[in-house]
């Protein structure tokens, strides 16, 4: 296979102004990427990402180039390329095999290229690329250092690896850095999937019963955003500290058996399977709209609804009506992550603190011999990336006095 294969190489200048653009609201990266031009820790290492090729991470591959490192990328979904973004890695000389809308075999076909150029570390969201080197091609793992995993689906599938003694290099657990999960899930996913969801739809949000599936840091995000719309909120959560917290912020909390027969707009954010059935959708009043902003297109149960419906047209770009036992139930962005699939996915602002994450922890991999586990990176790196970006705000924060670090680090001084 070439070195690139994107949907069209001419559209290489607008995106080269929307990774200029990026850059503008990422000046946390860009200090790390200052620094690792200067130190060069990846020198010689080669890095295999899959990554939603959007203008952040294109952010990110220049920040692992300047480091030293040789960068090949595709995407990590279907839907979530930006073509222009493509456009301009191939043509700035960056390995990358991705376009908007890809066909199953493409979307392996582009794995395997990534995967040939045999990476020391790779990148992952998801644990696509994990999963393929460890299933198909574990001779590679040998000189494999470590990896990085970015979202909350790919922790449970690394997780579940480790459990089954099957995952043999070590992988960091990026999106479990603060600076990740409480920023990016939080804040990102909670604007990003509403602008997905009104791109494909143009609903309007305020009065309707939204119903959210899932109430982790993505949930918590997508919840506060749609309250802040207008919208009354109902939480589904199986977990009962988290239905707990929902209640608290003044969520109503109830079973899907229950949600489904009044809920205008449904969002599913748990990572797990079939959160919205077939049956479940069933019981939904015409003209209710699904959106998942999970990574895999699992969430709602789709094939079921390919399967059932009486018709299927596509109403607008990346919106399709199904009708199902004689209702109208509409569809976003093919029941794909509907904050990349209808809309452009996080603000860069937000993924600059998660691709610091991912480019230190490239760094901490080639600085440090690992066991093959799912790791945390340490509290320190967590914390310099917050400071990083507090600097890229302008924010100062204070500083305890000599006497209040004293106590905080005491233990004899009381009432």
């Amino acid at each position: 296979m070439s070195d690139y294969s994107v949907k069209d190489i001419k559209l290489a200048d607008q995106g080269e102004k929307n990774i200029e653009f990026a850059e503008h609201h990422m000046g946390a990266l860009l200090k790390i990427k200052e620094r690792f031009e200067k130190e060069k820790p990846l020198q010689g290492i080669r890095i295999g990402m899959a990554l939603h090729v959007t203008k952040e991470t294109a952010v990110l591959v220049k920040t692992l180039i300047g480091g030293g490192a040789e960068v090949a990328i595709t995407g990590c979904n279907p839907l979530s390329t930006q073509d222009d973004i493509a456009a301009a890695l191939a043509k700035q000389g960056v390995k990358v095999w991705a376009y908007k809308g890809e066909t199953k075999d493409d979307y392996y076909k582009f794995l395997t290229a990534v995967i040939n150029t045999k990476p020391h570390i790779t990148i992952d969201d998801g644990c696509d690329l994990v999963s393929e080197i460890h299933k198909n091609h574990p001779g590679l793992i040998k000189d494999i250092i470590g990896g990085c995993e970015e979202t909350t689906t790919g922790i449970i599938r690394l997780n579940s690896m480790e459990k089954d003694s099957a995952l043999k290099y070590p992988v960091i657990a990026v999106n479990d850095n603060k600076t990740k999960h409480l920023l990016d899930n939080y804040y990102g996913t909670g604007q990003s999937t509403l602008d997905g969801i009104i791109r494909s739809s143009n609903i309007l949000f305020a009065g309707k019963n939204v119903v959210v599936v899932g109430y982790g840091s993505c949930g918590k995000g997508v919840s506060v955003k749609a309250k802040g719309l207008g919208a009354s909120v109902i939480v589904i959560e199986v977990d009962a500290f988290r239905a707990l917290q929902a209640a608290m912020d003044g969520f109503r909390v109830m079973p899907m058996a229950e949600a489904v027969k009044i809920g205008d707009i449904f969002i599913t954010v748990t990572g797990n399977k079939h959160a919205i059935s077939l049956e479940n959708v069933k019981q939904m009043k015409s003209g209710a709209i699904l959106a998942n902003s999970g990574h895999f297109d699992i969430e709602i149960d789709v094939k079921g609804m390919e399967t059932e419906a009486e018709s299927k047209r596509k109403i607008r770009p990346f919106l399709d009506e199904y009708v199902i036992s004689g209702k109208k139930i509409f569809l976003c962005g093919e029941g794909r992550l509907v904050n990349l699939a209808a809309a452009e996915g996080h603000p860069s602002e937000v993924m600059s603190t998660s691709f610091c994450g991912q480019a230190l922890a490239c760094e901490y991999l080639a600085k440090n011999k690992l066991e093959p586990k799912v790791i945390q990176l340490p509290e320190g790196i967590d914390n310099k990336i917050a400071e990083l970006q507090l600097e890229a705000m302008g924010i100062e924060k204070d500083s305890m006095t000599e006497e209040q670090e004293k106590y905080m680090n005491s233990w004899d001084e009381g009432t």
